[in-house]
């Protein structure tokens, strides 16, 4: 069952939702029906969501990202970092470009009420500690101080657990791990009919990372270049970003001078059948905007911009 967190947190983000529900909505999103014919025909050609990845790469200059790590940790957020702000600036692109926050279900697009953000967290920081997938809901008016506090007080309540080894969601995972092999293939067979159905315990969507509207994973750690992840074809997913570790670059300016700069390098995985090129373009343009400029972040937008009906 979904924890009191979780379901105090969904609370707190679906009082901006525009419309009710109506007829063929699902829990976590509501059906868009005013799309053009081929964005109806897309799932039914490639019904698969490993089948519609589209991959592309993206380097950041973060020193403007560091510059403003400095400033908030001096302001007393302890462990404040790029993560925070990686994930702050996209939580502020769903606001103004809400098409990269829909999902498939059904093979249906919806537009996904929440912003549902997903990562790997290790219960110690050692390299021997288990990670465990860790689900935040987000408001559209969220500020990067906001992300810090929540993200902060939700990793630190699962850390300080000592007594309870697994997150809910692993302990669902060790069961069904200990089914098996033929009970295990139909009992995720039944899930899928279920969610595909629109019939997935509502507790269990709540604590699943493949509902999401992204998925987030450092490769820093591992020591590597972020790579291309693959979209799960179990939930709804829609869009996986991996990065890496810092990385040293030359530029040369157009005067000749050879200046030293770090990139923040992704590797990005989408799900093509949620939105066109341009509008991916359009988002993540305005991703970069928040990346180069993290002071926008700062304050909550001024207008926040709700899907097409």
């Amino acid at each position: 069952m979904a924890d009191k967190q979780t379901e105090s947190e969904l609370k707190k983000t679906t009082m901006d939702i525009p419309t009710k529900r109506r007829f063929g909505d699902r829990k976590e999103g509501r059906r868009i029906r005013s799309i053009e014919p081929m964005a109806v025909v897309a799932p039914f050609i490639m019904p698969s969501r490993i089948g519609a990845q589209n991959l592309f790469q993206d380097s950041i200059n973060v020193a403007a990202i560091e510059h403003f790590v400095h400033k908030k940790r001096a302001d007393g957020l302890i462990g404040f970092g790029i993560m925070h702000v990686l994930v702050a600036a996209y939580v502020r692109t769903i606001s103004q470009r809400p098409g990269i926050n829909r999902f498939l279900s059904g093979l249906r697009l919806y537009a996904r009420h929440n912003i549902e953000v997903v990562m790997a967290v290790k219960k110690e920081m050692s390299l021997e500690a288990e990670e465990t997938m860790m689900k935040f809901f987000f408001d559209r008016s969220a500020t990067v101080t906001d992300v810090y506090h929540q993200m902060t007080q939700k990793i630190e309540e699962y850390r300080n657990k000592r007594e309870e080894k697994e997150s809910a969601f692993d302990k669902i995972a060790r069961k069904l791990g200990f089914m098996p092999n033929f009970q295990l293939r139909a009992a995720i067979a039944f899930l899928n009919w279920l969610d595909f159905h629109n019939l997935l315990p509502e507790s269990l969507r709540l604590l699943s990372p493949f509902h999401c509207s992204v998925v987030f994973s450092s490769m820093g750690s591992l020591g590597i270049r972020p790579i291309f992840h693959h979209l799960y074809d179990f939930g709804n997913a829609p869009v996986f970003i991996t990065f890496s570790a810092m990385r040293r670059s030359q530029e040369i300016a157009r005067d000749g001078t050879v200046t030293n700069i770090r990139n923040l390098d992704l590797a990005v995985t989408t799900d093509e059948r949620i939105c066109d090129g341009f509008y991916y373009a359009s988002a993540f343009h305005e991703l970069h905007k928040y990346l180069e400029n993290p002071e926008l972040l700062e304050q909550p937008p001024a207008t926040i911009i709700y899907d097409i009906e």
